[in-house]
């Protein structure tokens, strides 16, 4: 479980092909200097990844063909910065919103513009996950928990606060970038149990 409160980039080393999947390797001094932990979830842009090999400042993950396919990560290359988050301890503060990591689908940006000293965030949201998208409900984006603004059809709107565009890679989305976004864990939930046995 996780929150959506990145804790700090990292960087793509590198993406290699293993049988239907890939294993991804991420540089991450921010959260090396607590020391690597073979099988605790890390989240990579909002993905949960089980690390399996971890060294210096270095950590690998192996990517599920589902992975690949529902998820953003396919798309990145080396050098291409990252949102990471480690998984929360019992105790710890839940200051975004509950986060799995299990993505929903992948958004398009349509729009990143200046709004004072933050941005204004246009997303064209999977029409399947419109529904589980509210106002003032939140959505989370790359592995960043956002407050939506506004939803009209399927185009969400977010407002960036400076804070965040300098601690996540949001800052430097361009128009048509893929983005991973997870809806919230209670809709989802909803709406299964309102569903006939």
């Amino acid at each position: 479980m996780f929150t959506g409160l990145v804790q700090g980039r990292g960087e793509i080393v590198r993406r290699a092909a293993r049988g239907t999947g890939a294993r991804l390797t991420v540089s991450a001094p921010v959260l090396a200097s607590a020391g690597w932990t073979l099988g605790e979830s890390i989240a990579v842009n909002g993905v949960c990844l089980t690390l399996v090999e971890g060294s210096g400042a270095e950590f690998s993950a192996d990517l599920s063909a589902e992975t690949l396919a529902r998820t953003a990560l396919g798309t990145l290359r080396p050098g291409h910065p990252v949102n990471l988050e480690r998984a929360l301890k019992v105790g710890e503060s839940l200051g975004g919103h509950l986060v799995s990591g299990h993505v929903d689908g992948i958004a398009t940006v349509l729009r990143l513009e200046r709004d004072g000293d933050g941005r204004r965030l246009a997303l064209e949201i999977p029409e399947t996950l419109t529904r589980y998208v509210a106002r003032k409900g939140s959505l989370c984006v790359d592995g960043v928990s956002l407050t939506v603004n506004a939803i009209a059809g399927a185009v969400a709107d977010f407002a960036v606060v400076p804070h965040t565009l300098s601690a996540t890679t949001l800052g430097g989305l361009a128009a048509g970038a893929p983005v991973n976004i997870e809806v919230d864990l209670i809709a989802r939930y909803l709406e299964r149990l309102l569903q006939p046995a």
